[in-house]
């Protein structure tokens, strides 16, 4: 129930103010996204014309694909010395958080950072990755969301399976469901999946 997504125009109105915050003390922003998907939704919401944008490697990537699946993404800036001087304290880079303490990253100077992601509902989740911001984006549906599709289903037995399924399937008995846990393991995974709300899956 924690994970419930606020709309997406005011986290990147959240984004876009940290960025010209940073611009102001002379600082380059450093958001920290999965590679595929994360980084290129963050590409597609920030506000491009505060300043030069550099995508890691990882990312970059990518990019030639979603260009030729039609999706229009803003100009990103190679990672070279020339490119990174003329925008140190103004750029946006957006990068895997891997690259913390990293040659790659310390090339930009003095930097802020930030990490995207649904986990950064969860405070102590920024703090123990030692980030200056973390902005709440998600790529799945939030509790809201789930709750509004089983309804949709109109199904009587809900089977949950996948991260947090004890809250969920608790909440689902104590609202006229018959809900279970579905344990699913990969091979070498260890272990049993228990249902918190009370039965063995």
């Amino acid at each position: 129930p924690i994970y419930r997504w606020r709309p997406q125009a005011e986290v990147f109105a959240e984004i876009n103010a940290w960025w010209k915050g940073n611009q102001a003390v002379g600082r380059t922003s450093v958001l920290n996204a999965y590679s595929l998907g994360k980084a290129q939704r963050l590409l597609a919401g920030v506000d491009a014309s505060l300043g030069p944008i550099f995508v890691h490697g990882a990312a970059a990537r990518m990019l030639p694909l979603f260009a030729a699946a039609g999706v229009k993404l803003p100009q990103t800036e190679a990672v070279n010395s020339e490119t990174i001087h003329a925008a140190k304290g103004r750029g946006l880079v957006i990068a895997p958080s891997s690259v913390a303490g990293t040659p790659w990253l310390q090339q930009f100077g003095d930097v802020s950072t930030a990490f995207a992601s649904g986990w950064m509902q969860i405070r102590s989740m920024r703090r123990r990755q030692g980030l200056d911001r973390g902005f709440v984006l998600s790529d799945h549906a939030d509790w809201n969301g789930l709750v509004s599709a089983i309804r949709a289903t109109g199904a009587e037995r809900v089977l949950v399976t996948h991260g947090y399924t004890g809250p969920m399937v608790r909440w689902l008995r104590e609202n006229g469901w018959a809900a279970d846990v579905l344990a699913t393991r990969f091979e070498g995974e260890p272990g049993e999946e228990k249902d918190e709300a009370g039965s063995g899956a």
